[in-house]
């Protein structure tokens, strides 16, 4: 099914249903968290509905990578985003009866859920859609498009919201779901064969072989996902659940205020792969460490202007460009760390350990959320009390971060050969892929 074309009918289709999806979901969550925290107006509840929503992509996505690699990708791609637009829509028709928060908690969970299997579904077809020569270039479309959308779907959810209410949003992510399906639909792929007919002995031995890897013969790549994960849970917990409470509850800024923002960090975020993209040859792994030191120097001041008698426009001016400045040093830090894990994974084990990698990283996201959600509530009147000491924390963690990351780049540098041997001598296609 490999094309020599650089964009194939198949690429394009798939390109035009993520488009679609990304837009769609993106603005939904986008509305979902506005209204419940007009709703409720407490950052506890809102960071918990945030975190429940993500324990089961954390739990299924080993298994998501499982299933992609075994089953044919198009037809699974196209029922998991019929039964996202089927959930979006019974959410819709249930919301006006009441108890709209506990809807909008299932609706989150399920779509979390879909999530978990759509993710590795996207990244195991790319390599039937493209030859090997434009593998990286099918992927740099695909991590655009992801950076593209959320780029403008805050500020265009953000007016709709306003414009609109929460309802109509819904109807038009239901809409953007099932054209999703529709492109898929004329998406042609090879049927996968030779299945395991024992499912449960194959996924134990596929994440066992995952799990095997990063132990015992790459330990470093584990060591960067927990530090990684560390950082994760205070910057995680402070962008996304301490930024749109600060300004939508303790500034009382409108939602196209915090849409505006939205949207600024997302072009951060594009400017960051920008910049990775055009320094790739001359960046060096150890200065990763001053990235997380970054992010701690950025909470400082953030943190700094609640305890300042300033305005709400200033206030709102400074948390935009220390968080734009956090997004891009995380988009600095995730390119980096991609590009040194695919180089020291052997092909065979790419999915199941991308999976892996996956869902280390967002296990500190849904503790930190809970935390900072019941820390911006305690500290309502003196958010400072929050964001200082947790910068002070980032920075330490940064500095105590530098040998490793000296020692990292002499083990594993950003520009090593990616002629990899696996371990069993067989060799896979290269996959990646968005983010669902």
């Amino acid at each position: 099914m490999q094309q020599r074309r650089w964009l194939s009918r198949n690429f394009l289709l798939l390109l035009l249903g993520q488009v679609s999806s990304l837009v769609g979901n993106f603005t939904l969550k986008f509305a979902l968290s506005m209204y419940v925290l007009e709703q409720t107006g407490s950052a506890g509840l809102f960071a918990a509905l945030l975190s429940l929503s993500m324990i089961p992509t954390v739990l299924l996505s080993p298994f998501g990578g499982v299933l992609a690699d075994r089953v044919n990708q198009r037809d699974l791609m196209v029922a998991l985003d019929l039964l996202s637009g089927s959930a979006v829509l019974l959410a819709g028709l249930l919301l006006p009866r009441g108890h709209s928060i506990a809807v909008i908690a299932v609706l989150l969970a399920v779509l979390s859920v879909l999530s978990a299997f759509e993710s590795p579904t996207v990244q195991a077809c790319i390599p039937q859609m493209l030859p090997a020569e434009h593998l990286a270039k099918g992927n740099a479309a695909v991590s655009q498009v992801q950076a593209l959308a959320s780029l403008f779907t805050p500020f265009l959810g953000g007016m709709a919201y306003a414009a609109f209410g929460l309802l109509p949003v819904l109807w038009g992510t239901v809409l953007c779901f099932y054209l999703t399906a529709g492109l898929e639909c004329g998406i042609r792929l090879a049927v996968q064969k030779g299945q395991s007919r024992n499912a449960a002995r194959t996924v134990r031995q596929d994440l066992a072989a995952s799990v095997r890897f990063l132990r015992r013969d790459r330990p470093e790549i584990l060591r960067l996902l927990l530090l990684a994960a560390l950082v994760s849970l205070f910057v995680a917990g402070t962008a996304v659940v301490g930024f749109p409470y600060l300004v939508r509850t303790a500034l009382g800024l409108p939602a196209e205020a915090y849409g505006l923002a939205e949207s600024a960090m997302g072009a951060a975020a594009v400017l960051g792969s920008v910049f990775v993209g055009l320094t790739a040859g001359r960046l060096r792994l150890r200065w990763l460490a001053a990235v997380f030191l970054g992010f701690g120097l950025c909470l400082l001041p953030a943190g700094l202007v609640f305890a300042l008698p300033l305005n709400a426009s200033v206030r709102y001016g400074v948390l935009l460009a220390m968080f734009c400045l956090c997004q891009f040093g995380c988009s600095v830090f995730s390119t980096c760390s991609i590009t040194v894990i695919q180089a020291c994974t052997p092909e065979t084990l790419m999915g199941k350990v991308m999976s892996f990698v996956f869902t280390l990283s967002m296990c500190a996201q849904p503790v930190g959320q809970i935390v900072y959600g019941a820390l911006f509530d305690r500290f309502a009147g003196a958010p400072h009390w929050v964001l200082l000491p947790s910068g002070a924390v980032v920075c330490l963690i940064g500095l105590a971060s530098v040998p490793f990351f000296v020692g990292l780049e002499t083990r594993a540098p950003l520009r090593e050969a990616g002629n990899k041997e696996p371990a069993d001598g067989s060799r896979e296609g290269l996959s990646a892929g968005k983010e669902g």
